[in-house]
C-alpha cells in the first residue's frame, strides 16, 4: 500500500514538469495586491468544469483573496440554471514567474496552471490561459468590457495561439 501511494505521488510530481517549448508568453509581472478582488468572466473557451455534465455557467465571477499561509484563496461562482454553484480553492505563485504564473487547486493534490497572458495596466481586464492552450478566460473588473478593450484582449490571446474563434461569451446580469 505504501509503495503504491509513493508511486502515485511520484507520478503526480512528474506531471508538474516544465511547460512546453511553444507555451504562450505571460506578462512580465503581476502585482498580486492589485490583482486580488472580484473579476467578472467576460468569455471563456468551453471547458468541462463550467460547461460539461449538463452545466451551463453564467454570471461567473472569480474572487481572489490573500491567505494566511502566503497563498491566494480562490472562490469561483456561477449561476447554473438558477442554482448558485461555488468552487473554493487555493493558488500559489510559481517562483521566478513574477507572479504571472499560478498553480491553482480545487481538489488536492491536483493543480492546474493559471497563466496571466494579458493584463490591462490599470488592472481593469486580464486574459488568463493554460500553457497547453486548452483553457482561456477573459476577465474584467466590471460586468462589461468596452469594445476597444475586448479587441485588445482578444488580440493578445490570438497572438499567443489560442483558438479565439471558439470563445463563448458569458452572460452577466445587468
Amino acid at each position: 500500500m505504501r509503495a503504491a501511494l509513493l508511486g502515485a505521488l511520484l507520478l503526480l510530481a512528474g506531471c508538474a514538469g516544465a511547460p512546453p517549448a511553444d507555451a504562450p508568453r505571460t506578462v512580465p509581472a503581476v502585482e498580486l495586491g492589485r490583482y486580488l478582488g472580484t473579476w467578472y468572466e467576460i468569455a471563456r473557451l468551453p471547458n468541462r468544469f463550467q460547461d460539461g455534465g449538463g452545466r451551463a455557467c453564467e454570471a461567473v465571477t472569480a474572487t481572489y483573496s490573500p491567505r494566511d499561509d502566503g497563498g491566494i484563496g480562490v472562490l469561483n461562482r456561477c449561476d447554473d440554471a438558477g442554482q448558485t454553484r461555488e468552487a473554493a480553492g487555493r493558488a500559489y505563485s510559481v517562483p521566478g514567474s513574477g507572479d504571472a504564473r499560478l498553480r491553482v487547486s480545487f481538489f488536492w493534490p491536483f493543480y492546474g496552471d493559471y497563466w496571466v497572458i494579458g493584463l490591462d495596466p490599470g488592472y481593469r481586464w486580464a486574459v488568463v490561459g493554460a500553457p497547453d492552450r486548452r483553457y482561456l478566460w477573459v476577465l474584467a473588473r466590471e460586468r462589461r468590457l468596452a469594445p476597444a478593450e475586448w479587441s485588445r484582449a482578444i488580440a493578445i490571446a490570438r497572438s499567443e495561439g489560442f483558438a479565439v474563434e471558439r470563445l463563448r461569451l458569458t452572460r452577466q446580469p445587468d
